[in-house]
Order: C-alpha cells, then structure tokens, then sequence
C-alpha cells in the first residue's frame, strides 16, 4: 500500500496522466490489493469521491457517485473483473476500469444537468414541469424517473399528468407494471 499510495502521489504531481485516468486506476490498484479484511468496497467509493473532490470534479456533492455505482453493479464487477485479470502478474488492463469510471462520471454530470434544467422551470405549473423533464429524456422514462427528478410534485400529480399526457397523445405508454415507462409520441 506504501509503494501505491507513493507511486500516485508522484503521478498526480507529475500531471502528465489526467485524473478523470490516474484515479480509476489507483482505486483498480488499490481493489486488487485488498488491505482490509472487510470494507474494501466501500472504502474504494469513499475515495474515489474524495480524489475526484481533489481533482476539482465535484458532481458526487450533488450526485450520489455510489447509488450510480449501485445500480450499475454488474457492469462494475466485469470492469473489475476485466481490469483486475492478470494484475497480480503485472498483465492486466485498466482500460475496462477505466472506461467504467468515465462512464459512471458522465451519468453523473448528466444527472446534475438534468437537475438544473428543472430548477429554470420552478416557474411553471408542475404538470408544465413534468412534460419540460419527459421533453428532456431521450427514450423512455419512469414514474419513479419524474418523481426523483422533481422531489416535491406528489405521486398523484406524476400519475394524473402522465394519464393526460397519454390521453391527449403527447406520450405513449411502454410496458406494464413497475417497469412501465412513457415515450414523447
């Protein structure tokens, strides 16, 4: 962990790798190695949130980094799986890892956007502000989407607006049950 934790130190202060690609890597490193007999996971999110914090990528104070993780489980563990191959005998690839991370940093920043975009359309009505987020969404959103999306519009007014909505044709609806999702017709 010494030899690590010295290694990044001189890489970060080198900046010849860009940190959205250092710590990805350092956390890869740092996974393989398995310091702790328990924790090792979350000891990972915590810091990748805090360098990312030191990189001046801010977006987890607004955006939970780990719930992005969380739901993305499975393709976190084949990037590490991927990435981890080999790395006992110095072969492995953090491309997969890496890419992985990008990946999760974009949806974030996404995510945050789309958060924003609806603070500029608080002045309208709330069914004005839950077509402004399905016209925002590419492909097919959820009830469960709109309703984090917009924190304070009660679960009756999601559903009363997405009824009219379908009604009046301006969206279809896509599926049945909790996977129910909405399109813009």
């Amino acid at each position: 962990m010494e030899e690590l934790c010295a290694r990044f130190l001189e890489a970060w202060e080198a900046d010849r790798i860009d940190k959205l690609v250092l710590i990805p890597m350092f956390i890869l490193d740092f996974l393989c190695i398995h310091p702790f007999n328990d924790g090792n996971g979350r000891m990972s999110r915590l810091l990748t949130l805090l360098l990312f914090y030191k990189a001046g990528y801010i977006v987890g104070k607004y955006i939970s980094m780990e719930m992005l993780i969380e739901k993305t489980k499975e393709t976190y563990y084949e990037a590490l799986q991927a990435s981890s191959t080999g790395w006992h005998e110095g072969e492995n690839s953090y491309e997969p890892f890496v890419k992985y991370y990008l990946g999760i940093m974009l949806k974030a920043y996404n995510e945050f956007e789309s958060r924003v975009e609806h603070l500029k359309h608080r002045s309208l009505s709330k069914p004005d502000r839950i077509k402004a987020v399905i016209d925002n969404k590419v492909g097919k959103i959820t009830k469960k989407e709109i309703m984090e999306l917009c924190p304070d519009i009660s679960k009756i007014t999601v559903e009363r607006t997405l009824t009219n909505l379908v009604k009046s044709g301006y969206i279809a609806k896509v599926g049945a049950g909790p996977s129910t999702g909405y399109v813009r017709v």
